[in-house]
C-alpha cells in the first residue's frame, strides 16, 4: 500500500506538468520529443516509465530529509522515520488505524526486508528495490 501512495503522488506530482504541456501553443502541431523518464504522461501507456522510475525519483527527492546524518544512508531510525510517515498517510488515506506499537513492529520488519545486505543501513539503491518489489 505504501507503494502505491509513492506511485499515487508521483502521478499527482506530474499532473500540473502534463496540464502545461497541453496548453502549450503549437503542442499539437509539433511532433513531442522524447521525453526524459518521469511520472508524467500516463496518458501514453507506451511511453510511461516503469513505476521503479518513480520510486526512484521520490526517493532522490525525499532522502536528504530523512538522512539526519547526510552520510547517503539510513540507519534504522532513519528508515522508521519515514516508514513511520508513509504508514500513516497511508492509514489516514484509507482510514484505518493501527496501535504505535504495531506501526513500530511494522517499520522494524521493513527496515530487516530493505537492508538487503544486512549492513544495518538502507542505501538509496535498497530503498528503491524494496519500494518499488510491489509497485
Amino acid at each position: 500500500m505504501i507503494r502505491t501512495i509513492l506511485f499515487t503522488t508521483a502521478l499527482a506530482i506530474a499532473t500540473p506538468a502534463l496540464a502545461q504541456q497541453a496548453m502549450t501553443p503549437g503542442a499539437a502541431s509539433q511532433p513531442a520529443a522524447p521525453a526524459a523518464p518521469s511520472a508524467a504522461m500516463p496518458a501514453q501507456p507506451a511511453t510511461q516509465p516503469a513505476p521503479a522510475t518513480s520510486v526512484a525519483s521520490i526517493v532522490d527527492s525525499e532522502f536528504p530529509a530523512y538522512d539526519a546524518n547526510s552520510d547517503g544512508q539510513l540507519d534504522q531510525s532513519e528508515f522508521s522515520r519515514w516508514m513511520v510517515t508513509l504508514k500513516s498517510q497511508e492509514m489516514k488515506a484509507t482510514g484505518q488505524q493501527l496501535p504505535a506499537d504495531q506501526v513500530t513492529a511494522w517499520a522494524n520488519g521493513a527496515f530487516t526486508s530493505a537492508d538487503a545486505d544486512k549492513s544495518m543501513m538502507v542505501s538509496k539503491a535498497e530503498l528503491i528495490t524494496y519500494l518499488s518489489a510491489g509497485a
